[in-house]
């Protein structure tokens, strides 16, 4: 069997899966690869940004198991004039919930954006509010609870308006758009997520 390793930029309001719900857009709608591949986590539906789809399954273990702690890289716009305090609380840990308990995350870094970063525009894009500010903040995770970003920033009262994962360990999504894909070999790949 021909291991396979593809990095993607899904789209917002895109399912992470290649097998259709409802209306809802999913990988299939814009991705081709063979039968056999799938991808490494998940990304949630009001996501977007990278992903990494392949048919190793022993990379999938690797890469999901927590112990192996890889970073993730978010750039989060948020609604509001974040605070320093916001911040650091980030920073230090939160209380959230996970599957209906607290849980307090881990210390993660966390730093305001000083001016916007490039991303290809959302579409749809957030709602524009000319009185309130939608800065951005760059958040590095060991960890991926599920919606876990999205209920840090509510947590330290500044909800979400995007989300995209930029990078996992040393693969990013520079200079990519959404529904993009990049094939990648095995050595590279492996080099990448310093496995």
């Amino acid at each position: 069997m021909s291991l396979n390793y593809y990095v993607i930029y899904k789209p917002y309001e895109v399912l992470t899966r290649f097998t259709p719900e409802g209306n809802k857009s999913c990988l299939a709608d814009y991705f081709k690869v063979p039968r056999d591949v799938y991808p490494v986590g998940r990304l949630d539906y009001d996501s977007e940004g990278l992903l990494l789809l392949t048919n190793d399954k022993s990379l999938n273990n690797r890469l999901l198991l927590p112990s192996n702690a890889h970073e993730r890289e978010y750039w989060v716009q948020v609604d509001g004039a974040v605070t320093n305090t916001a911040i650091r609380q980030l920073q230090e840990g939160v209380q959230i919930t996970v599957d209906g308990k607290p849980y307090r995350t881990r210390p993660c870094f966390a730093e305001i954006f000083a001016e916007e970063p490039f991303l290809p525009p959302r579409n749809p894009p957030i709602r524009f509010r000319k009185s309130i500010p939608a800065p951005w903040i760059r958040m590095i995770l060991h960890e991926g609870k599920n919606r876990q970003v999205r209920k840090m920033t509510a947590a330290v009262g500044f909800p979400t308006l995007r989300l995209v994962r930029y990078r996992i360990a040393n693969l990013t999504i520079a200079g990519m758009n959404p529904g993009d894909m990049r094939q990648l070999g095995r050595a590279e790949t492996l080099k990448d997520l310093a496995i």
